[in-house]
């Protein structure tokens, strides 16, 4: 018959689990102390930048459909 012995040090199993909780603990911890915070775009980022000039009037003269009115 078979003898089972006892192992000594610890199973792959155990291992790769423990691996796998120290590895999520580790992220976790790295964002544990952030919090967000929301950007000023300022006046340049939100100014207005489409103006109707004579090329995007040809445009949409030439992109318009029949279909669509």
């Amino acid at each position: 018959m078979t003898d089972k012995k006892e192992k000594a040090g610890i199973d792959r199993r155990r291992f790769l689990l423990g691996a796998g909780v120290g590895a999520t603990a580790a992220a976790a911890a790295q964002f544990a102390g952030r919090t967000a915070q929301a950007m000023d775009p300022g006046a340049e980022e939100t100014k207005s930048r489409y103006q109707e000039s004579d090329h995007v009037k040809s445009y949409y003269r030439v992109n318009r459909y029949e279909g669509r009115k």
